[in-house]
Parts: C-alpha cells; sequence; structure tokens
C-alpha cells in the first residue's frame, strides 16, 4: 500500500495500537537530543505528533511535516502550543515547503518508505545551519532482513505500507556526499535484552561543510 493512503488510514488507530517500534522509537529520540542545544527544528514525518509534544519544549520553534493528511489533523488536535507550524508536504519533491536554515532535522521511522537516500540528504543539507545536526531513527535494517515493515490490521486485514531497505552504511554514505558526518550511532532493544535484534537504530549526523 502506498504511503499516503497507508497512513491516512492507519491514523485514527496509529497512538493506540500496540506498536514496540513506535514506543521505542519515542525513547530512543529524546535520549539521543536530550543534551542538545537546539534553537528551530524541522521535523519530517511528525505523524500524529508523538515527538513533536517533546520538541516543541526543546525548540523554540518547529516546523512539523507529514505526507499524511491524516495524521496530521491528528498531530494538530494533540499539539497545540504557539511555537509549532504543521505542514503537509511529498518531502520527495523539492523543499519549498520550509524556510530554515534550521539547527536540528529529525526523521522518526520516515527513511523506510524513501527509495532514494540521495535527494532527502541533498535537501536536508541545504536547509540545516552550518553546525547543525540531523537525528535519525529507524527500525533497524536487521529486523527488515527478517521481513518486518511497517504494518497495521484493519476490516480488510493486515496492511503493509511501502518500504525499503537501507543498510546503515547506506545512511552514513549518502550523507557523508552531503557534508553530513556521523557524530554518533545506537541500537535500541526490545525491553533492553542485548541478545535479541535490536528494533530501532538512531543516527546523529553534523553538517561540518
Amino acid at each position: 500500500m502506498n504511503v499516503r493512503e497507508a497512513y491516512n488510514q492507519w491514523a485514527n488507530q496509529y497512538d493506540t495500537n500496540h506498536n514496540r517500534t513506535r514506543d521505542l522509537e519515542a525513547t530512543a529520540l529524546r535520549e539521543c537530543l536530550s543534551a542538545l542545544p537546539v534553537t528551530n527544528c524541522l521535523e519530517i514525518g511528525c505523524g500524529t505528533g508523538k515527538n513533536t509534544q517533546w520538541l516543541v519544549t526543546k525548540a523554540a520553534s518547529v516546523t512539523a511535516v507529514d505526507f499524511s493528511d491524516e495524521m496530521l489533523q491528528h498531530a494538530k488536535q494533540k499539539v497545540t502550543a504557539p511555537n509549532v507550524q504543521f505542514i503537509q508536504a511529498d518531502i520527495t519533491q523539492p523543499w519549498q515547503f520550509t524556510g530554515g536554515p534550521y539547527s536540528l532535522v529529525t526523521f522518526s521511522l520516515v527513511l523506510e518508505h524513501i527509495e532514494k537516500l540521495s535527494h532527502i540528504f541533498s535537501q536536508c543539507a541545504q536547509y540545516l545551519q552550518r553546525g547543525g545536526y540531523v537525528y535519525i531513527g529507524e527500525l533497524h535494517p536487521f529486523k527488515q532482513y527478517t521481513g518486518s515493515k511497517a504494518r497495521f490490521e484493519t476490516e480488510g486485514g493486515t496492511q503493509v505500507v511501502t518500504c525499503f531497505t537501507h543498510n546503515i552504511s547506506d545512511f552514513v554514505q549518502e550523507a557523508k556526499k552531503y557534508d553530513l558526518l556521523l557524530r554518533d550511532f545506537k541500537e535500541y532493544f526490545d525491553d533492553g535484552d542485548t541478545t535479541t535484534l535490536p528494533r530501532i537504530v538512531t543516527l546523529l549526523l553534523k553538517k561540518e561543510g
């Protein structure tokens, strides 16, 4: 199922269904960014606002972007802080929806739905200030290798969202082409059990050029 249609259908139950990936990524983002100074933040893939709620307490201003109209409606109801602006946009097109430069750009469970990373990092670097950071939180490729994908249940059965597998080196090498260099990397496990496959991977990049 294509990404926009899937998340429009998923929106009404996204916050309430059992979703280890959603919940663990939210924990990972907060841990990764807690000590980072942030002035203005561009949140790509805000969904229903699960991370926006925290980012508006961290940054002076947040521009929260999503492809799904229905997800954005839920986010707007959930997050009414005066320092957030919600925008519907397709990030595979030129980023004419944003201003910048930003001190932080975040991607939460977004890039698995993007086939070509080059355009994303190119646009990200264009709107990120020098010395600014990029946070990426994704379903770990080890999980993807086993067939795990974003999915949800409907009356018509299981709906699987279109996903693409990116190796960790794919993120690092593509970002490097645009002077976005790896500064931190961490894996997160269900219940902290490091004997199992990691569920979430986070990467923190810094714009050096």
